[in-house]
């Protein structure tokens, strides 16, 4: 069964485009992930400094090969003083029907 999750953070003033810089290098690397299924960077359009991240993964094993990946260590390291709260929001979803 898929892994399927969407995680949200508001960049601090200032750090938006930083942000959206390693968002971007982050989604080039997940998406070549052999369990990556969908890896999708929004911003809000009412308030450009957040934003959407939708993942899904193959399955538990994928997003748990995907949770210890270097890129993914960097990522989080590097938005800790770049973002609100220091980390993403992550909220993890059931398929319905």
């Amino acid at each position: 069964m898929s892994k399927n999750l969407y995680a949200t953070m508001r960049a601090l003033p200032e750090c938006r485009e930083k942000v959206a810089s390693l968002l971007t290098a982050l989604a080039d690397n997940v998406r070549a992930e052999p369990g990556c299924v969908r890896f999708v960077v929004y911003s809000r359009e009412d308030d450009p400094q957040s934003f959407h991240v939708e993942e899904s993964y193959r399955d538990e094993d994928a997003f748990k090969a995907h949770m210890s990946t270097e890129h993914g260590k960097l990522f989080n390291k590097a938005i800790e003083t770049l973002v609100e709260g220091g980390a993403s929001q992550v909220v993890f979803l059931d398929t319905v029907g």
